[in-house]
């Protein structure tokens, strides 16, 4: 029996889920290499991974606007209609005919986001004979191997294990304090073992608890009739581990108790109509307890967060309409939940620290099944999610025309995001990025070198607004502007010394182009200014009376 399984049924022999704020949470401290890579690395820079568990339905999240017909006529039980109230979300009107794609009508947190230039979509995400097995496919997209590897350790345990050594008795110390990697949830992943060494999963209710426990923790002394045993070897190895934990308990109960979370709301409840067990949102706890932990300093480098339910082969939408149901209530969690920890972060001054990337196993096939659902497939889109991404898409909308096996091409391969991510955000060295495997894959434009404004360049390019006509003027002017999503505006007059004059407009508008008029009856001649402020953009225009 490997190491990895033995201790991977020792812990459901003896184990339980380790808990801070409510949330369990798997202590990873068995990687040296990479909490010394946290300690003398010269960035603070922090990756949470979402992980999307059970195959999520790209096409229905990110919906192909230039081929609706085509998506339509393959999925008519469960499409996202293109009109109503619930039609989906353009998502930018300035993108290519081959990028057009709208978002599922429950993701407005992802789009706002988006249009603060926080979001890049990566389409057609895959690897070469997508295994569409959840257990086989989750281990590859850990292994960072292909369909026909099995390495047997992760990516990051490779990476580390080359450049970092020195684990676990120079650790922690005062350069890293902390474990340099947390995972939320019941289950240590593949993608943190070192070909010699596993995670070491501790756990109880709450942080005071946790501390206790702690203490105790590798006390024990090993029986004697296992000392020289494999099982034995194995079980000593364990808890000289499970010392180790001892400082990390500490310095955990310290941060989350030193740490807090903004004055900003995160989601509970899907409102709307799904399934019960769809209905609560199991994603955002997770990451507000992130953004808690990050406030009170921890200097953790990788964090992995998990929502499951995404395995929709049946009753995937609600029979009357196909916007509402199990689906809709996911991509609604998944997509409320990240804007609040960006909003929270941002209130905190953190968000410059941290870029989320989301992954699923698999995609779902692009025609549905009788049961209102959709089988395993290949390819699904990523989401980054970071005011340090290039906003937009990358690669186009999958070819609903051209479906090998009745699955979507690959566009692109995992090991491309994760190199990018690994090299260009957390700016790892060639060496670590050749220890993972993913040196052999091409690189993607994905990251920016300066960080994202809400009226910065992004959204100036899509959200334009036009000088005043007629000028000069004598009794009115208009303008028009042009929106990429609805948002609030304002236009107000002022005189050209800066006194207000009077309120044109204070209302919503929908995307699209509108022409807005503004009355200069009564006025003395003279130069007046236009002051025009969206959500998204600002302007002033000079108009001369006469």
């Amino acid at each position: 029996m490997e190491r990895r399984e033995f201790v991977k049924k020792l812990s459901l022999a003896s184990a339980a889920p380790v808990f801070l704020g409510g949330i369990p949470v798997n202590l990873l401290a068995s990687n040296g290499r990479l909490q010394m890579a946290a300690g003398t690395a010269d960035n603070d820079r922090v990756l949470v991974l979402v992980q999307m568990h059970g195959g999520n339905d790209g096409l229905n999240a990110v919906i192909p606007i230039n081929q609706y017909s085509e998506y339509y006529n393959l999925r008519p039980n469960i499409a996202i209609s293109d009109a109503g109230a619930r039609k989906y979300i353009t998502l930018d009107s300035t993108l290519e005919d081959a990028k057009q794609a709208g978002f599922h009508p429950d993701m407005v947190g992802m789009k706002a986001l988006y249009d603060q230039g926080k979001v890049s979509i990566v389409q057609g995400v895959t690897y070469t004979n997508n295994n569409q097995s959840h257990f086989r496919s989750r281990d590859i997209w850990f292994m960072g191997g292909s369909y026909n590897e099995n390495p047997g350790s992760g990516w990051a345990g490779r990476m580390l294990d080359v450049e970092y050594p020195k684990y676990p008795q120079d650790y922690p110390n005062t350069a890293m304090p902390d474990p340099l990697a947390l995972e939320i949830g019941a289950n240590v992943s593949l993608m943190y073992h070192r070909t010699n060494g596993i995670p070491v999963a501790i756990s109880i209710n709450d942080p005071e608890q946790f501390y206790k426990l702690i203490q105790t923790v590798g006390n024990n002394v090993l029986p004697e009739a296992l000392e020289e045993t494999y099982y034995g070897k194995e079980l000593k190895w364990i808890m000289e581990i499970e010392k180790k934990s001892d400082p990390y308990a500490s310095r955990l109960k310290e941060l989350f108790d030193k740490g807090k979370n903004g004055n900003v709301t995160y989601p509970e409840l899907y409102t709307l109509n799904a399934p019960n067990k769809f209905l609560k949102n199991g994603l955002a706890p997770q990451l507000k307890l992130v953004a808690r932990l990050l406030s009170g300093g921890i200097k953790t480098k990788i964090f992995l967060v998990r929502i499951g339910g995404f395995d929709t082969h049946a009753n995937q939408v609600e029979k009357y309409n196909a916007s509402y149901g199990g689906h809709a209530a996911l991509l609604y969690h998944l997509s409320s939940a990240l804007k609040a920890f960006q909003d929270d972060l941002k209130e905190q001054g953190l968000e410059n620290r941290v870029m989320v990337a989301t992954f699923s196993e698999f995609g779902r096939r692009p025609e549905s099944n009788g049961s209102y659902g959709s089988d395993h497939g290949s390819a699904a889109p990523m989401f980054l999610v970071s005011s340090y991404v290039k906003p937009g898409i990358v690669g186009q909308n999958p070819d609903l025309k051209d479906l090998p096996g009745g699955n979507l091409k690959m566009q692109t391969d995992y090991r491309q995001v994760f190199r990018t991510v690994l090299e260009d955000w957390m700016q790892a060295s060639p060496d670590a990025i050749k220890a993972t495997g993913f040196d052999k894959y091409e690189k993607l434009e994905l990251v920016s070198s300066t960080p994202a404004s809400v009226y910065g360049e992004f959204n100036r390019s899509r959200n334009i607004i036009g000088s005043c006509v007629p000028n000069p003027a004598r009794n009115f002017t208009t303008f028009t502007i042009q929106l990429n999503t609805r948002s609030l505006v304002k236009v107000e007059l002022y005189s050209q010394d800066g006194k207000f004059m009077y309120s044109v407009e204070n209302r919503e508008y929908d995307m699209g182009k509108h022409t807005i008029e503004v009355p200069l009856q009564g006025l003395a001649s003279g130069v007046y200014i236009v002051k025009i402020d969206s959500e998204l953009v600002k302007a002033a225009n000079k108009v001369t009376v006469y």
